[in-house]
């Protein structure tokens, strides 16, 4: 009996260490920073788009993958299950499965609410649905609410706000007059009972809608005094990051970015629209935003995290001590690990990054091996790494063409001109196109609609007569094209 006995306590023993251990994950760099030393791990590889990560007090990591994969990781063992292939999914570009939020009391209320695009007779729309987690299945799918979308500008972001009420961050889906349109719910922050009825204490209580006037939010999250922040892709100019007001109205497609034009204030003043807080000139591609509290990483508090496609980085945004705007900007990991999804913060303080180098829009070196990933980042006592360190932004561009493509065009046509097959045209020996000096100005200061694939390019008439001169200098002398510059008086007879 005292022999069994022993045994029993050392297993118990072996086992309480063994469950205490740290989990050990591959090593790829160490962050410095001013005081903290910030250790990167992968913590999962090999995955197909991961477009969402949340961490539920189930003590997991959630994520879902575009094609219709929902799972979640138990963060003590690394271990993957998969809970979910939505079958109905229709992925193309940035349609998919989207946005995920997990129920902040997930232990009394294990719903998961998801936000995907489906095509039926040709007609694409966005589905809100809230599933039942039972015995380690996603089960029981609600549709909670079912809106317009397309194959781009879907938006896509789900949270819960602190009263527990849906948060779902919805696009214009390429319909400019959806987002200003109250009988629309696109280019809309919804916000929505659990059971999928009206709150209410919605600006109006016949209505889902919190907050209007947006093109397509890429993140949303909330502080933790309840605050609503959203980040948002602009058009060619003025990627955002927006402070939700109840009832706000943030001026897309009549205002972009700041109030800087006559028409703008105009349109203000009348629609009592609302500033962002932050944007971006050359435009980012801001994608998933998280806050991050008073946690372990010191000089990382009260700072909004925010994750950028075009710009491949991560974005420190630190916020004022009353929490209302942004005072500084640090840029980690500029082309490092290529375009990056999404960001999630645990209680404890580690961050987890989210990859998406396999995504409809690839970038020249990318994707690297074990494409697409999430990344774990975290305090660490010692480096064994040369230490990545934070950058401030880019300086203001000058009239350097080469520099200017690559600001303006590149993340569409690439680096290296090859484009995006089916979507963004190669510009490498296109003579035809770029040697047509009068239409191709006009398509810089008009823009595109390409009605075969329904992308757009925007209008670059803001852009200074000198600076597109450069830009169709450059392409009409690269990539094998050769044909005369172009001056800034012609940019100027043009227009």
């Amino acid at each position: 009996m005292k022999i069994q006995i022993t045994i029993f306590l050392i297993i118990s023993v072996l086992l309480s260490c063994s469950s205490n251990k740290e989990l050990e994950l591959p090593l790829v760099d160490n962050i410095a920073l001013e005081r903290s030393l910030l250790k990167v791990e992968v913590l999962a590889k090999d995955l197909d788009v991961p477009w969402d990560l949340e961490y539920a007090d189930d003590g997991y990591l959630w994520f879902n993958e575009q094609l219709g994969t929902i799972s979640r990781i138990n963060l003590q063992t690394g271990e993957i299950q998969k809970l979910l292939r939505i079958d109905e999914v229709w992925k193309k570009r940035t349609a998919g499965l989207l946005g995920l939020a997990v129920h902040p009391d997930f232990g009394n209320n294990p719903f998961v609410i998801v936000n995907y695009t489906v095509m039926v007779d040709s007609i694409i729309s966005n589905k809100l649905v809230k599933y039942t987690l039972q015995n380690e299945a996603l089960v029981s799918p609600q549709v909670l609410l079912e809106i317009p979308g397309n194959t781009a500008h879907n938006g896509s972001r789900i949270k819960f706000s602190h009263d527990r009420k849906i948060l779902w961050a919805t696009g214009d889906a390429y319909g400019f007059d959806n987002a200003q349109s109250d009988e629309s719910l696109n280019g809309k922050v919804l916000r929505i009972n659990l059971d999928g009825s009206i709150p209410k204490d919605n600006p109006d209580p016949r209505s889902y809608v919190w907050a209007k006037g947006f093109r397509n939010i890429q993140g949303l999250t909330l502080d933790d005094k309840g605050n609503i922040f959203t980040s948002e892709h602009g058009d060619a100019i003025e990627d955002e990051i927006n402070l939700i007001q109840k009832g706000g109205n943030y001026g897309w497609p009549h205002i972009e970015g700041f109030h800087d034009l006559e028409a703008e204030k105009q349109f203000a003043k009348i629609n009592k629209a609302l500033e962002p807080v932050y944007s971006w000139t050359p435009v980012v591609a801001p994608a998933g935003l998280n806050f991050y509290g008073d946690l372990a990483i010191d000089e990382w508090k009260n700072s909004l995290l925010l994750t950028t496609l075009k710009g491949k980085s991560l974005r420190v945004l630190k916020l004022s001590e009353g929490g209302k705007s942004i005072i500084d900007e640090t840029v980690f990991f500029d082309n490092h690990y290529g375009r990056l999804r999404d960001v999630a913060v645990v209680p404890s303080g580690e961050i987890y990054v989210a990859t998406s180098n396999n995504d409809w829009n690839p970038q020249p070196g990318f994707p690297l091996q074990g494409d697409d990933k999430i990344l774990k980042i975290s305090l660490t006592k010692a480096t064994t790494k040369e230490p990545l360190k934070g950058e401030k932004p880019k300086a203001e561009l000058g009239m350097d063409g080469k520099q200017l493509y690559g600001s303006y065009c590149a993340s569409c046509h690439k680096e290296d001109g090859t484009g995006v097959h089916d979507i963004f045209p190669s510009l490498i020996r296109s003579q035809a196109v770029v040697g047509n000096k009068e239409p191709l100005i006009q398509i810089l200061l008009k823009g595109l609609e390409n009605k075969e694939n329904g992308q757009m390019m925007p209008s670059f008439s803001f852009m200074k007569d000198e600076e597109l001169a450069a830009i169709l200098t450059f392409i009409r002398q690269e990539w094998g094209n050769s044909a005369p510059p172009i001056s800034a008086n012609t940019i100027t007879e043009n227009r």
